[in-house]
């Protein structure tokens, strides 16, 4: 049985960072975690990654292409659908080709995904969940880590609009889920606190703050309350 993480989340919110720590952490603890960029946009980051799929395709190729042009975000589609149409390149890189996959496939592998931040990847496309299917093909168990900046989760605007994008993520990828906050060490004394009214939030309080006191709170309560009432039934 081979493990994976599938590591998302908007762009700048941590999630290269995450993996390179958690390599550390892993080395640290005499464990092997390994890391493969699917980022094809990357410029850098702290970790050597087992496989990257800037070796196959670059957010450049697609921008540059004379028949294409496409702009980022449309380029980035397309190398996520370059990279499912030419799986076999994937399927080489981390399981040595089909032979080697059947017969003596490396036990107990860990590996995490760092993929692009353009979030409707994840959302409502389906690159990210046709990615799923090919490693649970390969015989990958896996689970999607969703990173969030913990600075857009300390109000209760932010805190709906982040929980929304969580929820969004969760319902299109179908598997198992944990929402990360990162860079907490960032906040303030005063945010931290804050912050931790939100990590087991009061929904029916915290629908009270966004529609009390305001022309447009009062005007769209039933869509607010609406809104928590889902994120309540969802936990």
């Amino acid at each position: 049985m081979r493990f994976a993480q599938i590591i998302v989340g908007p762009a700048g919110s941590g999630k290269s960072t995450y993996c390179s720590f958690m390599q550390q952490h892993a080395m640290d603890s005499k464990r092997n975690i390994q890391v493969v960029n699917l980022d094809p946009a990357a410029e850098h980051f702290n970790y050597t990654p087992l496989t990257d799929i800037r070796e196959l395709i670059h957010l450049d190729d697609a921008m540059e292409d004379e028949e294409l042009h496409y702009g980022p975000n449309g380029g980035l589609i397309f190398c996520l659908e370059f990279l499912i149409e030419n799986q076999d390149w994937l399927k080489t890189q981390l399981c040595g080709g089909e032979d080697e996959l059947m017969v003596g496939e490396p036990d107990d592998d860990y590996i995490l995904f760092d993929m692009p931040g353009q979030i409707e990847l994840f959302t409502h496309l389906k690159m990210g969940k046709q990615l799923v299917q090919l490693l649970e093909s390969w015989n990958f168990r896996t689970c999607v880590v969703f990173c969030l900046d913990s600075q857009f989760m300390v109000d209760g605007a932010k805190f709906i609009s982040g929980t929304m994008a969580a929820l969004s993520v969760m319902a299109n990828m179908e598997q198992p889920h944990v929402n990360v906050l990162t860079k907490v060490d960032l906040l303030s004394t005063e945010a931290r606190k804050q912050l931790e009214l939100y990590l087991e939030p009061d929904t029916h309080n915290l629908m009270g703050e966004l529609t009390i006191g305001t022309a447009f709170g009062e005007k769209y309560r039933k869509l607010t309350e609406a809104i928590g009432s889902l994120i309540e039934d969802f936990r």
